[in-house]
């Protein structure tokens, strides 16, 4: 009986369109409600995004990234994304470069075309992406690359999702 009232269940939410999206609205506390949660909804927006031009001095790449603690900083010109700076970058580019680091700017050391999100994309494909990638942070951007946010790893934890 349970297994003919569940066949009865799956065929008419399949002719009424029902989606997991609909589950997730309905159920957002539950597993599968998290993750389908949207990007936008989980994060970080407005002030609270590290942001530094391309011809900002390595110095202050430093110093926004310390203040926004997300372990990276987007590079923005006119309001495109065109590069991030992470932790590694810079340690990387310690390594390499020593004290000449501080004569860089962020244009000359970001990583260019970095991954990116939409803000409509589900947090589950958001995780995806970081474990492939094996990256904290995630940028959020619009179809036109306008820079809206930026998700970080905590983030998904913060759900249960991880």
């Amino acid at each position: 009986m349970l297994a003919l009232g569940d066949a009865l269940a799956v065929a008419l939410s399949q002719k009424r369109g029902f989606k997991e999206e609909d589950f997730a609205n309905l159920h957002p506390g539950g597993k599968l409600g998290k993750r389908l949660t949207r990007v936008s909804v989980l994060m970080h927006s407005g002030d609270a995004v590290p942001s530094v031009s391309p011809s900002t001095p390595i110095s202050q790449v430093i110093y926004e990234m310390s203040r926004k603690s997300l372990g990276m900083t987007t590079v923005v010109e006119h309001g495109k994304l065109v590069g991030i700076v992470s932790d590694g970058d810079l340690r990387r580019l310690m390594e390499r470069h020593g004290k000449e680091i501080f004569e860089l700017t962020a244009g000359g050391c970001m990583t260019r075309q970095p991954k990116t999100i939409h803000p409509d994309a589900f947090a589950i494909a958001a995780l995806d992406i970081m474990e492939q990638r094996k990256i904290t942070s995630l940028p959020v951007v619009d179809d036109a690359g306008q820079l809206l946010g930026v998700l970080h790893l905590h983030d998904l934890w913060g759900t249960q999702m991880v």
